[in-house]
């Protein structure tokens, strides 16, 4: 279907604001404008929900200590986890930008949701921010009973870079012998640098472009051979078998979407059982705009449903 007309109308107010592009931008005059339009933005996505319990802490990372938000959805009770890292290019965004999301997962999911704020790029390059997302999941799972946290039912998830990191963890933890993860949540997750899918030409100019692709690249790696690396382009890894089970959501008019699609595909070929949803007419961010973009809502909703069916899940199979 076409682009669906709650997001022609997003995208029509966006570029009404004007503003130079991102591509031409520095990563802090990008952070100053997410920074001065972050109230907005927030207003896209679902009213922010109180939850049970709401905490700042610092958790030990490879560069330093790593600032997380964690969201209980109940007190005084051991509860599932998600490990949740936002999109932003690894270039931009924070805690801040998808704070309500994050109170919705852990509310709808009945889980405990660890908001993360890893290094950025350029200043941290690859693989920085992927191994900050390792230790973080690897210090919740360590220290799950610090959280209120059943260290058997922790899943990561993320949106776009976020869902790049969400699965880089993934294969580190496998790789590494690291905690056992029971799910990943992959929103419209980056996964191939070498990226000239249909989805690219087809989708020019819908917000996210080969162009801010490029740039958010140019920023996240030194050179093209470790934009290939697997743990930056996690469809190049050579064996995708003892993942967890996944969830891909993609959005039907997003430059990403052929890419994810084929990252799904990938895990499904390497037996790793995965809930594969494309949601019609949407654009790339619509997971963050529940308020204005229907689908956004329902996104998350789905979600939430998949989260809550994989800590059950994990529950039921045999130790």
């Amino acid at each position: 279907m076409p682009l669906h007309p709650q997001a022609k109308a997003i995208l029509e107010a966006l570029a009404a604001e004007g503003g130079k592009p991102i591509e031409e931008m520095s990563p802090q005059e990008v952070r100053a404008s997410r920074a001065q339009n972050a109230e907005a933005m927030a207003a896209m996505a679902e009213p922010e929900q109180p939850v049970a319990r709401v905490e700042k802490r610092s958790i030990p990372g490879p560069g330093g200590p790593i600032p997380v938000r964690i969201y209980w959805p109940l007190a005084g009770q051991s509860l599932p986890a998600l490990v949740y890292l936002h999109g932003g290019g690894w270039v931009f965004g924070n805690i801040d930008s998808v704070d309500r999301n994050c109170r919705v997962l852990a509310n709808s999911a009945q889980c405990v949701v660890v908001n993360v704020e890893y290094r950025l790029a350029p200043e941290n390059k690859f693989p920085a921010p992927a191994e900050d997302a390792y230790a973080a999941v690897t210090h919740v799972a360590e220290h799950a009973f610090e959280f209120d946290i059943d260290a058997r039912q922790i899943a990561i998830g993320g949106d776009s870079a976020g869902g790049n990191l969400a699965t880089v963890a993934c294969l580190m933890a496998r790789d590494r012998g690291g905690a056992p993860l029971v799910f990943q949540l992959l929103v419209y997750p980056v996964t191939d640098y070498d990226d000239n899918r249909p989805s690219v030409e087809e989708n020019e100019g819908y917000l996210l472009t080969r162009k801010v692709m490029q740039y958010f690249w140019g920023h996240y790696v030194a050179s093209p051979e470790q934009g290939r690396h697997s743990y930056a382009s996690p469809i190049n890894a050579e064996d995708l078998a003892g993942l967890p089970p996944a969830m891909v959501i993609t959005a039907e008019c997003d430059p990403l979407r052929d890419q994810g699609e084929a990252y799904a595909r990938r895990l499904q070929e390497a037996g790793v059982p995965v809930m594969l949803k494309r949601y019609a007419g949407a654009i790339h961010v619509f997971f963050q705009m529940g308020a204005v973009i229907d689908s956004g809502r329902e996104a998350v909703a789905d979600a939430a449903s998949a989260l809550r069916n994989a800590f059950a899940a994990s529950m039921r199979a045999p130790a």
